[in-house]
């Protein structure tokens, strides 16, 4: 009966070149537009409000990521539990993972905007506000936790519609989003003059456009069909589900304590450097959202692959599943090495998008580019050893080498360089966190391949 299925599927039997693009490239243009939602706001922001805007919406982006990580964690969770059943063939059980996932991600969304209504003030004050940036923080914030329960189903459902088979719906629904934001972000800040609150009003229009395609796509899935029972909580699938998905909600929730440390550190160190308290906050907070649209790119073809790897996997084709992750892993290291050259070469270039400022920041932002991304190259290893880790049903290593690079590594080179460099140390510590975690996931990938496949 596997071997039906298996023959009927086109992940099990389609060229593994032509199914990488298939699924990849909509995965791409899904997480970069995704990006764009935070990119396209510091722009307009910087542009029309000026850097401390843009260091506002930097202490509003934790908040988001946490939500992120919880959504991610339903969203992947869900996606890799239903790969692996079809390729077992067990569409019941499929679709038990689909109900749940559903039911869980929007009670999440609902739950993190009472809970981050009621405490925004002090979470504002616990990621870095201080003084002016403050007043821009919750006025930023208070509008955009609004839109948690519609933000969740455009992060965690666009995963079940591309293991759906249907890569381009996805990307479409993330399109709508940010075409609307991108409409509607210029309009708001600059002919009705509504400053930060403008952006968050046009980033939750176009999140909730979003979400009404994703639903409305969730009632046509193709391969599985899930009942009403399907959707009340079930302790084993949603357990299941969870352990899956932990990687990627432990990578979220990293990033977030890593900001928060990270904006600490930087008022901290930076009071006491001749930047000032709000410059390196501001600078760093748009050199990680530029890194982030690249890495999207990467980390699009890896989400996008996953399906194939965890189809495959399940039906035991091991061949394709080698071939898939080479291609994957080939390829992101290719598109991180161009971006760590444009990096260097033209810092100035991607600065000046997001407006015009004094010459102290302007060289503190040269020196976040050139220094901080300066061994991005080797984000690809943790990053796609850890979603294949994922995809084959192993959530345990995919989640210490998802933690490796923001935690183990990145948190004690903060502070143990901060300590000796000031704020420079800071910068310094996303090298040398990015080297370590490549270096352990392709050691830990080398010892465990042979018994992965056995």
């Amino acid at each position: 009966m596997n071997k039906t299925i298996t023959t009927a599927n086109p992940l099990g039997t389609e060229s593994i070149g032509k199914l990488a693009v298939r699924y990849a490239v909509p995965s791409v243009i899904s997480l970069v537009v995704n990006s764009l939602y935070n990119m396209v706001d510091q722009v307009f922001i910087g542009q029309g409000v000026g850097y401390l805007g843009n260091a506002a919406t930097n202490i509003i982006m934790p908040m988001t990521l946490i939500l992120m990580a919880v959504a991610m964690m339903f969203g992947n969770g869900a996606s890799a539990f239903m790969s692996l059943h079809l390729g077992k063939s067990e569409p019941e059980k499929a679709a038990r993972g689909v109900g749940n996932m559903i039911t869980l991600t929007i009670g999440s969304g609902i739950f993190f905007l009472i809970l981050f209504e009621i405490f925004l003030e002090p979470l504002c004050w616990l990621f870095g506000a201080r003084g002016e940036v403050t007043s821009y923080a919750m006025d930023y914030g208070r509008i955009i936790v609004l839109g948690f329960p519609v933000f969740v189903i455009g992060v965690g459902f666009g995963n079940i519609i591309r293991a759906d088979g249907r890569p381009k719906a996805s990307m479409a629904g993330m399109l709508i989003g940010c075409a609307a934001n991108m409409i509607l972000d210029p309009l708001f800040i600059f002919v009705f003059h509504w400053g930060v609150k403008g952006a968050a009003w046009a980033t939750i229009i176009g999140q909730f456009l979003n979400a009404a395609f994703y639903i409305v796509c969730l009632y046509r899935l193709q391969s599985v069909h899930p009942k009403r029972r399907d959707f009340i909580p079930d302790k084993s699938t949603a357990g299941r589900i969870i352990s899956l998905g932990m990687s990627s909600f432990f990578t979220q929730i990293a990033g977030t304590v890593v900001i928060t440390l990270q904006n600490n550190l930087l008022v901290k160190y930076g009071a006491k450097s001749v930047y000032g308290a709000d410059i390196p906050m501001a600078a760093l907070g748009i050199t990680m959202k530029t890194s982030q649209l690249i890495t999207s790119i990467a980390m699009g073809i890896v989400s996008g692959v996953q399906p194939i790897l965890g189809y495959n996997y399940g039906s035991r084709q091991y061949d394709r599943v080698k071939q898939t992750f080479k291609i994957s892993l080939m390829t992101c290291t290719a598109i991180m090495t161009a971006a760590l050259i444009v990096f260097q070469v033209f810092p100035e270039t991607i600065i000046n998008l997001f407006g015009q400022e004094s010459e102290l920041y302007m060289e503190f932002a040269v020196k976040c580019f050139r220094i901080y991304l300066l061994a991005c190259f080797m984000i690809p290893f943790g990053m796609v050893i850890g979603i294949f880790y994922q995809a084959i049903g192993k959530p345990v290593p995919s989640m210490i080498l998802s933690l490796s690079r923001q935690v183990i590594f990145l948190i004690p080179a903060m502070l143990i360089l901060s300590t000796f460099m000031g704020v420079d140390g800071i910068l310094w510590a996303g090298p040398v966190s990015d080297t370590l975690s490549g270096v352990i996931s392709l050691i830990v990938l080398r010892t465990d391949w042979r018994k992965i496949f056995a």
